[in-house]
């Protein structure tokens, strides 16, 4: 066989075999049935095969034409497979978001945002992984995720990081506490006192311990946590007094006092995502709805304080 075989011509072939004469098979390619017999007397050249026996007229197919048929209809059903399977993708690419989020803000607040973006697009499949900030980072710059709600920053240009609920740290200590019948906790008013800490390690711990450096605060440190609302569980049994984001404390009034503290201690956490998001429509929704829930969450803290 010299010139590799034409598609149209294989089309033609398959056509016939399929709808049983050349005329209807002129009709399912939209071309003349002189058309489709000139490309099957071409196919039959270049393959050296006799694949239709003429009998009144009509073509019939030979074996080897039988044959031919088999392994191009093989083919085709491949062709059809990788079709579906590409729509599969694209369907599942558009219709899934993949969100990160560190455990400080896994409870009420992705609920939040969440809540609202499926009610803009109930058809997502929304998929919510709690991790650590740098697991998450890890995971936006390798495409893992499509968005990511950390504390530290990400030094990477092809990630978009933008800040949410920047509040200055809160005081709170158990309803009882001397502490919780002043408007104001200073530094001066934590020397020797018993306080719950986050690990020396996180950002908030560092942040503390600088402060504690700086004013010459003595503080007792009787247990160090890595997540929020473990200090805040322990705050409210009674063990100390801590210093944190209102956030995590906005759903524990009555359990403890909260106070503004001074100097202002800046916090915030921030919303990532990939300048090229594979979805980016969805994307943009769900950055506006986690927005919103900030906003919002935001408004309620201002009146916790």
């Amino acid at each position: 066989m010299g010139r590799p075989l034409n598609l149209r011509q294989v089309e033609a072939f398959k056509a016939v075999i399929e709808s049983g004469t050349a005329s209807r098979a002129a009709e399912l390619l939209r071309i003349s049935q002189p058309a489709v017999s000139k490309l099957l007397v071409h196919l039959e050249g270049q393959t050296g095969l006799k694949l239709f026996e003429r009998v009144k007229g009509r073509l019939v197919p030979s074996r080897q034409g039988m044959r031919l048929y088999e392994e191009i209809d093989r083919i085709f059903v491949g062709v059809r497979q990788v079709e579906a399977a590409v729509e599969s993708i694209r369907r599942e690419e558009q219709g899934r978001l993949l969100v990160g989020v560190m455990p400080a803000l896994s409870g009420a607040f992705i609920q939040r945002a969440t809540m609202a973006f499926l009610k803009r697009r109930p058809d997502v499949h929304v998929s919510i992984h709690a991790r650590s900030s740098q697991f998450i980072a890890d995971w936006l710059i390798g495409r893992q995720l499509d968005v990511g709600l950390i504390r530290s920053r990400i030094g990477n240009p092809d990630v978009h990081a933008e800040s949410l609920m920047e509040h200055p740290l809160v005081c709170i200590m158990p309803p009882d506490h001397p502490l919780a019948e002043k408007k104001l906790i200073e530094p001066h008013d934590l020397d020797g006192q018993a306080f719950v800490s986050f690990s020396s390690e996180s950002y908030t711990g560092l942040q503390i311990a600088t402060m504690f450096e700086a004013y010459k605060v003595r503080a007792k440190i009787v247990l160090e946590a890595t997540v929020a609302p473990t200090v805040c569980e322990f705050v409210a049994a009674g063990l100390g007094v801590s210093l944190v984001h209102p956030l995590f404390v906005s759903d524990m009034k009555g359990r403890v006092a909260i106070r503004r503290f001074e100097p202002a201690l800046p916090f915030d956490f921030l919303m990532c995502r990939a300048r090229d998001s594979r979805n980016i429509s969805l994307v943009e929704i769900f950055v506006e709805e986690t927005r919103a829930a900030a906003a919002l969450m935001s408004r309620e803290m201002i009146g916790t304080d």
